[in-house]
């Protein structure tokens, strides 16, 4: 498994379209639409803005690592490499671990730059930088763990990146990551209760402003644990399947 997730690791930070897709398109997205929505806005306004902003645009664009994953997984199916890792005794969960703790790692470090630019460019708040880090761990997980489940189900590169933009832009624009959520028609804030991307936002937001309690951070880090186990469980339910269409 080890050797698995090292070269995973170095495979993936040797990947410039990589880098363009989790921190070069999520900056130049954030300072576009920070300029556009705060040109004539008054400075409270422009900061309760860019406080909504950058953390949405963080939460959105961590899920495009869902698009390498399922990169990833294909490739290896259709080389016959996944067959080939199912005829030794390394077991099915430990293959996907090491295929699966390098995103993690990836994610991980996309969060802390995109807030490190957030705070050097703009001067968001950090107020509370430990609950902060606990976020961006259990948003990590959920992630990738989405991306895994993805990953092992779709037959095809162009099905995963279909379903990568519905459950990015799709959960986005659901989410209030776009539109303060106030804002949104009733039954899209009833939708979005059901959606990873909102807890998260609101979460960060209310961290960065340091107001967030004890218990909307339990309650937010309970709802994206349990999602992140049903992906992980979906995932290893369905790589029977995955296998049997890796080439032999």
């Amino acid at each position: 498994m080890r050797a698995i997730m090292i070269t995973e690791l170095k495979k993936n930070l040797q990947d410039k379209g990589l880098l363009f897709w989790m921190v070069i398109l999520p900056i130049l997205f954030t300072v576009l639409f920070i300029a556009i929505f705060t040109g004539n806005t008054d400075e409270t306004t422009r900061k309760q803005v860019i406080v909504s902003i950058i953390p949405g645009y963080v939460v959105m664009f961590v899920f495009f690592i869902i698009i390498s994953m399922v990169s990833t997984f294909n490739k290896d199916r259709d080389k016959g490499m996944t067959a080939r890792f199912a005829s030794t005794p390394l077991r099915p969960y430990f293959y996907m671990l090491g295929k699966w703790l390098p995103y993690m790692f990836i994610v991980f470090i996309q969060i802390f730059v995109l807030l490190l630019f957030g705070k050097i460019v703009y001067n968001v708040p950090l107020e509370q930088p430990m609950v902060l880090l606990i976020l961006s761990i259990f948003l990590t997980f959920t992630v990738t763990a989405i991306g895994l489940a993805t990953a092992v189900m779709v037959k095809t590169e162009n099905m995963g990146l279909a379903i990568t933009q519905i459950i990015a832009l799709g959960g986005a624009m659901l989410s209030g990551l776009w539109i303060p959520h106030d804002m949104m028609p009733d039954f899209m804030q009833t939708i979005s209760y059901f959606l990873p991307q909102f807890w998260a936002h609101q979460a960060f937001q209310d961290a960065m402003a340091g107001n967030i309690n004890y218990s909307d951070l339990f309650q937010t880090l309970l709802i994206l644990f349990c999602i992140g186990v049903a992906g992980f469980v979906l995932a290893i339910f369905r790589y029977p399947v995955f296998l049997k269409r890796s080439v032999t």
